[in-house]
């Protein structure tokens, strides 16, 4: 794939900007990468930061808006345009207007829908059926700039968060590819997020960024709200529950459909065919169909029961 002549300066530091970047840098020169630098008290990188002298690229590393601020206060880069992808650090009005083309932040929600920290997440929590990647220009609000494109993405047929993320990223690759040189060469404009938007609602809605204490599978939701956490949470901050003084994490479960519910919530039992383990939820039942013991590989719930049984009395 020939690369496009402009060069960008790339922002970014976790995971899903670290598998962003691995695609752009086949698309782009990439003149430099502004990423965080290697956390105090931690054997690896960011994910960003490995990526990128992986590919050999230059990096400057910042910790917060004021040493951003002092990298660009040199004029060191002479690209026209930066794109933002998962960076976790708040970019002044200097720095985006350092661009003469501005900052593309490529946010995965349909905005104004999910604006915030965790997008993803929150589209699988939710139950839609639908979400996609917004091309934004950046602004000093939080996610609130003006659009360049919108590319949905149908999130029924994706079984947790990581699958979801890896199409969303190559579909982000594919946008900016388009995109960018229309925007360099001004072939296309930016529109207010209500001047139309691919979202079901033009009224703007939040993400919020998870905590461990959110992996913890609470018996007193609902069972379609728990299978969506083991979807959502698949990465992190995984799905916990304790299966007989067993700690365990969930990576696969499913709702039963019109069992009636004639147990205590909390309960948890083998299922009558053996297969899966049912813990009984507010309003029904989760089956749960694969799982991972502390310090032990992922296997099925039939294998867990075969190797635990006796341990967990069932």
């Amino acid at each position: 794939m020939k690369k496009m002549s402009e060069t960008i300066v790339f922002f970014g530091s976790g995971p899903v900007a670290a598998r962003s970047l691995e695609y752009l840098s086949k698309i782009f020169e990439i003149e430099a990468v502004i990423t965080k630098p290697k956390p105090a008290n931690h054997k690896e990188d960011f994910p960003v930061l490995k990526t990128a002298n992986q590919l050999g690229l230059k990096i400057s590393t910042v910790t917060d808006k004021q040493t951003l601020d002092l990298v660009f206060s040199d004029k060191p880069f002479r690209s026209k345009l930066g794109i933002l992808i998962d960076f976790g650090i708040i970019v002044s009005q200097e720095v985006i207007d350092y661009f003469p083309k501005g900052i593309i932040n490529s946010h995965f929600s349909l905005l104004p829908e999910w604006r915030g920290a965790d997008p993803i997440t929150a589209a699988i929590l939710s139950g839609q059926k639908r979400t996609g990647v917004s091309l934004m220009l950046l602004t000093a609000g939080l996610d609130e700039g003006p659009i360049l494109a919108q590319l949905p993405c149908d999130i029924d047929n994706k079984p947790d968060s990581d699958q979801l993320t890896d199409e969303l990223v190559e579909i982000s690759a594919e946008g900016l590819r388009i995109i960018t040189p229309l925007w360099l060469n001004s072939e296309i404009e930016a529109l207010p997020q209500d001047a139309g938007t691919l979202a079901s609602s033009m009224e703007p809605t939040y993400s919020r960024k998870l905590t461990k204490a959110d992996g913890q599978l609470d018996w007193t939701k609902p069972a379609i709200q728990l299978e969506r956490e083991v979807r959502a949470y698949h990465n992190w901050p995984k799905s916990h529950l304790d299966i007989g003084g067993i700690d365990v994490i969930v990576t696969k479960a499913s709702v039963l459909p019109g069992r009636p519910n004639q147990e205590k919530p909390g309960t948890l039992m083998e299922s009558p065919d053996h297969q899966t383990i049912e813990l009984v939820s507010s309003d029904g039942f989760l089956s749960i169909e694969r799982l991972k013991p502390a310090g032990k590989n992922e296997m099925t719930a039939k294998a867990f029961l075969v190797g635990y049984g006796s341990k967990i009395g069932f």
